[in-house]
């Protein structure tokens, strides 16, 4: 083989690793570079404001340096140097929080067709959407191609997809009775105990109960997981929440919209769903019942997944959340906005039960309790990545939580969660250099989170509204 020949292969190869920036470890192929907004290894942030994560006061005036994907300074304009180096990014009126770590997630959309629900894989809008709507981390919660989770995670991380880092959840543990076709299910708790070991071996760092594992089930998988410090979640139905927690379980999903812990005369492991939701609607919102079950979370450290945009009402409120409609394939904004119309005023029921829900979240909150954000992007197809992520932190507003404290819930608590508050979670020196900066003031106006113009994941600028726009129209195809 002649010289030149050679030399032309090896630069092809380099060319698909992707692009290189001296002194900064980081690599892209050219698809994802496109992407990029700022890749420089220094970088000065100067004159935010950053509502840091913390749960303390926002700070005005403030420059944020980063170097090598780490934050290495956080304070006041005039007190913090800016090198000569670094690429200086003006921020005066804008707002930097931290990256979003979501823990509801999925990479799949749900269709409802012919009586069952459609599930198919969305791989490449998905992991798209997730970074542009700030989700810098998240917890997969279910998975439906198991394999293509923990692909997705790896070319993530090799820089030849774009996408948040990633906590795979293994397959869900279901007893057979739900006519899902691409719903995993188990047979008994033997077999949930293999499973666990399957999927942790293969890489896979959660698990999800479903709504149809036993206590015997959730026992065993506890046993596999704990042993290998991985945890265990679940959307529980059969299994009362108190009952989980007794066992072990270490979160819990979609608030207390899961929860059998109120139905009268609950036959043990049998799932109710229609009862468990009426049982739910007469409770009173300030019930001593739920005061009780909510200390008995809070001692046993169970932490509790708000996911409000899976629930959100129809009446008077966006056809898909967060202005997302025009994500989707144009045959399924037909079928959405068709949808939308159909319900409007026809769910005071959802309605009351969803603000309840707020209440009953904020009650578990200032009691003590862990609160994580997700979004679940199921349901009837109106809750899409990206978008759902940044209604997420409207809704908690909504329910009357600061905006402050609505930021730390979905970053800092996440990552407490995850056990990797040290590294993620917040802006502050040492950290990995996650961020969001906003062209605006989400203190304000907590709607001005949808303003995203950078999300960094690990010191690498994202350019949000560039990722938005070229997933318009890919929702429900890939």
């Amino acid at each position: 083989m002649a010289f030149s020949t050679r030399w032309h292969l090896v630069l092809s190869a380099l060319l698909l690793l992707g692009s290189f920036v001296p002194g900064f470890a980081q690599q892209f192929t050219p698809q994802v570079q496109e992407f990029i907004k700022v890749q420089e290894p220094s970088v000065a942030l100067v004159d935010a404001k950053i509502i840091d994560g913390t749960g303390r006061p926002a700070l005005l005036h403030q420059t944020v340096l980063l170097k090598q994907g780490r934050i290495v300074q956080v304070g006041p304009v005039k007190k913090v140097k800016v090198p000569a180096d670094a690429k200086v990014i003006n921020c005066a009126g804008k707002t930097l929080i931290p990256g979003l770590v979501m823990l509801h997630e999925h990479l799949y959309y749900t269709m409802p067709m012919g009586g069952f629900f459609n599930i198919a894989q969305m791989p490449y809008s998905f992991p798209r959407l997730y970074l542009a709507g700030g989700a810098t981390t998240i917890r997969t919660a279910g998975s439906i191609e198991p394999q293509t989770d923990l692909a997705i995670k790896r070319l993530i991380g090799e820089g030849k997809l774009i996408g948040p880092d990633m906590d795979v959840t293994a397959p869900y543990m279901e007893e057979p009775s739900l006519d899902i076709p691409a719903l995993n299910t188990i047979n008994g708790p033997e077999d949930a105990a293999a499973s666990t070991k399957f999927w942790a071996d293969k890489g896979c760092t959660s698990f999800k109960m479903y709504m149809h594992a036993t206590r015997a089930d959730l026992k065993a998988v506890v046993e596999q997981a704990h042993q290998r410090k991985l945890k265990v979640t679940g959307h529980l139905a059969s299994i009362t929440y108190r009952e989980a927690a007794e066992i072990g379980i270490d979160n819990l999903e979609h608030g207390f919209m899961a929860s059998s812990d109120f139905m009268p005369n609950k036959a043990p492991d049998v799932a109710d769903y229609p009862a468990s939701r009426q049982a739910l609607l007469r409770l009173p919102v300030n019930s001593p019942e739920m005061k009780s079950l909510i200390s008995f979370l809070v001692s046993k450290r169970v932490a509790l997944t708000s996911t409000l945009p899976v629930f959100e009402p129809y009446t008077g409120r966006e056809v898909v959340l967060g202005g997302g409609m025009e994500a989707l394939i144009p045959q399924l904004q037909e079928r959405e906005q068709a949808t939308w119309q159909q319900n409007q005023n026809k769910d005071t029921a959802s309605l009351r039960l969803f603000k309840k829900e707020m209440v009953w979240e904020k009650q578990f909150y200032d009691a003590g309790g862990l609160l994580v954000s997700g979004t679940d992007p199921t349901g009837a197809g109106r809750t899409i990545a990206g978008y759902s992520n940044r209604r997420q932190l409207e809704l908690l507003v909504e329910g009357g939580f600061t905006p402050v404290q609505a930021i730390k819930i979905s970053t800092l608590n996440g990552a407490i969660y995850l056990g990797r508050e040290k590294e993620i979670g917040t802006i502050e020196a040492g950290k990995q250099a996650d961020l969001i900066l906003i062209n605006g003031d989400p203190e304000k106006d907590i709607q001005q989170v949808r303003r995203m113009e950078i999300v960094f994941k690990k010191g690498v600028g994202f350019d949000s509204a560039k990722l938005f726009e070229t997933m318009k129209g890919k929702v429900g195809l890939n």
